[in-house]
C-alpha cells in the first residue's frame, strides 16, 4: 500500500509505502496528482518516507510505477528519499539518469523537508545529506 498526501500549499507530495506496492496505488496517486497539475500546480517536491523500499506486489505494480514516473517526472523539481537500505541509498544515483528531478537521500524527514522547501538557489551541500556524484 502507498499512503499519499498532497500538500497543495507547499506543492509537495508525501508518499509513505507500507508493504509491497500495488498497481492500484498508482491509479489512485495518478488521479490526485493529475488533478492538482491540471489546476495549474507544480510539484516542487516529492518526499518518499519509509523504513525501507518495500518492492512491488507483481509485474503489474512495477509497470504502473514506471508509467507514473514516465508521465510525471518532468513536472517534479525534487525527490527526497528517507529510508534505510541499499536500494534507498543507491536509487538517487541510478534514477538521476532517467528523470529530470533532483534526487537526494536523507537520514530523516526534517532534513528532507527542509531541502524540498528551500529555493533552488539556496541548495548547497549540508552535513544532513549525502552528496550525489
Amino acid at each position: 500500500m502507498l499512503e499519499h498526501e498532497l500538500r497543495a500549499n507547499d506543492g509537495i507530495l508525501i508518499l509513505r509505502p507500507h508493504g509491497s506496492l500495488q498497481a492500484t496505488d498508482f491509479t489512485s496517486l495518478t488521479g490526485v496528482v493529475d488533478g492538482y497539475l491540471q489546476r495549474g500546480g507544480r510539484l516542487r517536491g516529492v518526499l518518499i518516507s519509509g523504513k525501507s523500499f518495500p518492492g512491488w506486489e507483481n509485474l503489474d505494480a512495477l509497470m504502473a510505477h514506471l508509467k507514473f514516473v514516465k508521465n510525471h517526472h518532468s513536472r517534479i523539481d525534487k525527490v527526497a528519499i528517507v529510508a534505510d537500505g541499499v536500494v534507498a541509498r543507491v536509487l538517487p544515483n541510478v534514477a538521476s539518469h532517467f528523470v529530470n528531478a533532483q534526487l537526494q537521500h536523507f537520514d530523516g524527514d526534517d532534513a528532507a523537508w527542509s531541502w524540498l522547501t528551500r529555493a533552488p538557489e539556496q541548495d548547497s551541500p549540508s552535513p544532513n545529506r549525502e552528496k550525489i556524484s
